[in-house]
């Protein structure tokens, strides 16, 4: 466990706990082993290139960063390290400007160079990412910058080529599992097992997720159950996908729109995070492998539909409808 891990001398629900049980160090992340290995070698040779980090949200991208500098630097590492922002600073200027005048102040005799964390780069438009590529060669000799992304193809290849690229992949459900229940321990909170398994499963794969909602059913209850967790983070049970679903393929038209009502009006869900639930849970359903498919196109379609502004509930019923039809 971190230090952070270890202070939980606080009363639960005081402090955001995707802060206070932020690891410090590269072996305090849970998942994304090989990864870690990799990066763990540059820093333990000090000798760091610049770096690419690539994933989904939640899976260590910008706490691997913060715990390089923590390792590379010590004490001084918030002089030495330089995190900005690019969903929210998205110019030419901003990297004219502040990541410039950070190369080029004074550095400390102790160190060879600093690092700048440019966390959703591919933010950046591309005339940005122009400035930014000449001034990583400009300033390559006392700089070294870590680049994060969601997607990195859209990364410029001239950056590209100048990183050493690391993909995160979704945390497994080990991991999550793992950290949750370490994290209720240092806490004193009380878990059931179904409890664990539904933020697991809120969570797919984003550490954040799952911290964050358990913190969450931690404030409404004295036990984390799974009632609980599904409560807070208005997530359907996948019994309840499931049951709706199964009514659609058998042509019960009627009782798979019921199930749709409970969902979005009752459970409080959107229509959005009902996709992604059915995306995630297709090949749980013991579907023939032409009805399977036939539902994926469904879902695609409708996502579609949705993101362009059509209404959730009309797309939504006409998904189940025209499984029914074709049941």
């Amino acid at each position: 466990m971190s230090e952070a891990s270890q202070d939980a001398s606080s009363p639960s629900g005081r402090e955001i706990w995707i802060e206070k049980y932020r690891p410090q160090t590269l072996q305090d992340i849970y998942g994304q082993e090989d990864t870690i290995e990799r990066l763990q070698s540059y820093v333990d040779r000090d000798d760091l290139p610049h770096l690419m980090f690539a994933g989904p949200a939640g899976v260590g991208k910008t706490t691997s960063a913060t715990a390089i500098a923590r390792e590379l630097y010590g004490d001084d590492w918030r002089g030495n390290f330089l995190e900005l922002n690019a969903s929210d600073e998205r110019g030419i200027d901003v990297v004219r400007d502040r990541i410039k005048s950070f190369a080029r102040s004074q550095m400390s005799r102790d160190h060879d160079y600093r690092l700048i964390f440019l966390d959703e780069a591919d933010s950046l438009t591309d005339d940005a990412q122009s400035a930014l590529r000449r001034t990583m060669e400009q300033f390559s000799d006392t700089t070294r910058f870590i680049l994060s992304c969601n997607y990195s193809s859209k990364i410029i290849d001239p950056i590209q080529s100048r990183c050493a690229v690391f993909r995160f992949s979704p945390l497994s459900e080990d991991a999550i599992r793992r950290q949750v229940e370490d994290i209720a321990t240092a806490e004193g909170i009380e878990t059931t097992a179904e409890g664990i398994d539904a933020l697991v499963y809120y969570a797919d794969g984003d550490m954040r997720r799952a911290i964050n909602a358990l913190q969450a059913a931690a404030t409404t209850g004295e036990v984390v159950d799974e009632e609980g967790v599904f409560t807070v983070t208005s997530t359907a049970r996948p019994e309840d996908i499931r049951e709706m679903v199964g009514a659609a393929v058998d042509g019960d038209f009627p009782a798979a729109r019921a199930k749709l009502a409970t969902l979005l009006d009752d459970v409080g869900m959107a229509g959005g995070d009902i996709i992604d639930q059915l995306h995630r849970s297709v090949w749980d359903f013991d579907l023939a492998d032409r009805e399977a498919a036939r539902l994926m196109e469904r879902i695609g379609e409708a996502d579609y539909r949705i993101a362009e502004g059509a209404n959730e509930r009309v797309q939504l019923e006409a998904l189940l409808a025209s499984l029914a039809l074709d049941g």
